[in-house]
């Protein structure tokens, strides 16, 4: 599983390097430029990359960590 993540995440590097869209004049829907709309649709990817990153190899012991004891999250105010 974790050379899957590592190449999902060279895919999305290598893919961010668009230098075939920079002389690219056709317009998306009649009004988006191609090289915003691949960034559009590149973003998504990275977000969805992201998500899934998070999802998968997050360390869980990270997230068991308790309150240091006499804190409460009600107490509010200043730093």
């Amino acid at each position: 599983m974790k050379w899957l993540l590592t190449l999902m995440v060279l895919v999305v590097y290598a893919l961010h390097q668009d230098t075939w869209n920079w002389t690219d004049r056709t317009l998306v829907f009649g009004f988006l430029p191609m090289g915003l709309a691949y960034h559009a649709g590149y973003s998504i990817l990275a977000a969805v990359t992201l998500a899934v990153l998070v999802r998968t190899a997050w360390p869980g012991h990270l997230e068991d960590v308790e309150p240091e004891e006499g804190y409460a999250v009600s107490q509010g105010g200043g730093h």
